[in-house]
């Protein structure tokens, strides 16, 4: 979707990956609209894996497969229907670049502490460490901002850190 917004807006960057921690982000972000935006914009950033081994990876479409986990994300944070103040993007790119890109145009980004990254995240650093480092605006990571009631996951502005 290409930016269709006026200048005057201000823009609430989510990063997505369809983890509970990005859903519960969303949330977060939604809550902050009064505060610091008028249009939310869930990002989800996709680019082919690197392999270091002979074998050869089945061949998976990646964008598909990040527009089903928006899709998801989107659901899970927003049961009742997507508010239409929320904007979908799905971006080729590394997701902490990708994230760093949307901020010059963002009043705020909101990233969950823990998404998909697993083992390869540990040795390249977290996509929330990266972009709270190098954003062009305040960054909020919702540290431990899931809290298991009844299953659901639930934001919680309380637990989150803000760097400006």
């Amino acid at each position: 979707m290409e930016n269709t917004l006026s200048a005057q807006q201000r823009v609430i960057v989510v990063g997505v990956d369809g983890s509970p921690s990005s859903v519960a982000a969303l949330k977060l972000a939604m809550s902050l609209v009064p505060l610091a935006g008028d249009v939310v914009r869930a990002v989800a950033a996709w680019h082919h894996p690197v392999t270091l081994s002979v074998y050869t990876p089945q061949v998976w479409d990646y964008e598909e497969v990040m527009k089903k986990a928006l899709a998801q994300a989107l659901e899970e944070a927003f049961p009742a229907g997507t508010p239409p103040i929320v904007e979908r993007r799905i971006v080729r790119g590394n997701p902490a670049q990708v994230l760093i890109k949307e901020s010059a145009d963002a009043s705020m980004v909101v990233v969950g502490s823990r998404g998909h990254g697993g083992f390869t995240g540990l040795l390249l650093g977290s996509v929330s460490s990266a972009v709270a480092e190098r954003a062009a605006c305040p960054v909020l990571v919702s540290h431990g901002a899931l809290k298991q009631a009844g299953g659901n996951a639930e934001a919680s502005p309380v637990e989150a850190t803000t760097r400006s």
